[in-house]
C-alpha cells in the first residue's frame, strides 16, 4: 500500500465543540465508492428501525442526495450558508422513506468555498439540529479537504467506506489518518462496498487495517460488508432507495445489519 503525503492539521477549535453521540458522519477518501448511496440506504434502515433520523447532504462541492432520491427541493443549504433559513427551515421530508433530509445544492460547486468560519458555525447549527432526532446521518465529501475534516469533527462515529480498488484503499488509509491526527480516540470504522462476497470484503478490510496497524498504531473496527448487488444500480437509476425498491436484496440485507450493530453499540 502507498501511503500519501501528510495532509495540513487544522488548528484546533478556540472552544471545546460538543460532538454529538448521535451524529453518524459517511466518508470516504475517494469518490465513486458508493458513499451516498450508502448514507441514504443507513438513514433509511435506521428510520425502519423506528429511529427518527435525518440525512444531511454534507458533499459541498457535489451535492447529490435530492438527486439519487428523485427529490426536486424548494429549500437546501446554500440558502443556509447565505442566511435566509436555518437549518430546520431548511428540512425536507421524504415520506417514502420516513426520514427528513437537508439537501445541498446541486450542480453547484460554490458551497466548496464557503468561509471557514461559516462552516464552523453549520457544524454548531448541525450539533443543536441534531439534538431533536435520533439519529444524524452526514454524507461528507471524499477527500480529506478542511469543509470535510471540520464537518467530521462534529460526528461521535465516523463510517469510512472504501472497495478493493488500490485507490479506494489508499486513500481511505489517508483520510484515517488524518482524523486520527487531529482527533485521536475517534470512533472511526470501516465499511467495504461492493464486495464480490463477506469473506472478500473481510480480505480487504485486513489490508486496510494492517497498514493502521502497522503505520498509526490503531485499529479501527469493520462495522460491515455490502455485498456487490446489480439491484443497487437499477435502484439508483430509478431514484428511488433500494429499501424500497428491493428491500429483499443482498445490499439491503448487509447495510440493515450495518445499522442493527450500531444501534445495538449505542452508535
Amino acid at each position: 500500500m502507498t501511503l500519501v503525503p501528510d495532509a495540513p492539521t487544522l488548528a484546533p477549535p478556540p472552544t471545546q465543540r460538543v460532538r454529538g453521540r448521535n451524529v453518524i458522519a459517511v466518508a470516504s477518501g475517494k469518490g465513486g465508492v458508493g458513499k451516498t448511496w450508502f448514507a441514504i440506504t443507513l438513514t433509511h434502515a435506521i428510520a425502519r428501525s423506528g429511529r427518527r433520523a435525518v440525512l444531511f447532504d454534507g458533499d459541498l462541492g457535489l451535492a447529490n442526495v435530492d438527486i439519487q432520491l428523485g427529490l426536486m427541493p424548494k429549500t437546501d443549504l446554500g440558502s443556509v450558508v447565505a442566511g435566509r433559513l436555518t437549518l430546520n427551515q431548511a428540512l425536507v421530508n421524504f415520506p417514502g422513506g420516513g426520514f427528513d433530509i437537508i439537501a445541498g445544492r446541486s450542480g453547484s460547486g460554490t458551497l466548496a468555498n464557503i468561509p471557514l468560519s461559516r462552516l464552523q458555525m453549520l457544524g454548531d447549527d448541525l450539533a443543536l439540529l441534531a439534538g431533536g432526532y435520533d439519529r444524524v446521518v452526514v454524507d461528507l465529501g471524499a477527500g480529506v479537504e478542511k469543509t470535510v475534516r471540520l464537518l467530521a469533527q462534529n460526528a461521535g462515529t465516523i463510517l469510512v467506506v472504501t472497495t478493493d480498488e488500490p485507490t479506494s484503499l489508499t486513500d481511505a488509509y489517508a483520510f484515517i489518518k488524518v482524523t486520527h491526527m487531529e482527533r485521536p480516540g475517534t470512533d472511526m470504522r470501516v465499511v467495504v462496498n461492493m464486495a464480490n462476497s463477506t469473506r472478500e470484503g473481510e480480505r480487504i478490510y485486513n489490508t486496510l487495517l494492517k497498514a493502521c496497524e502497522g503505520f498509526l498504531k490503531i485499529s479501527p473496527p469493520l462495522a460491515g460488508v455490502i455485498r456487490r448487488d446489480l439491484k443497487v444500480r437499477d435502484a439508483i437509476r430509478n431514484q428511488t432507495p433500494i429499501l424500497i425498491r428491493s428491500p429483499n436484496s443482498e445490499a439491503a440485507a448487509d447495510v440493515e445489519a450495518i445499522v442493527e450493530r450500531l444501534l445495538a453499540q449505542g452508535k
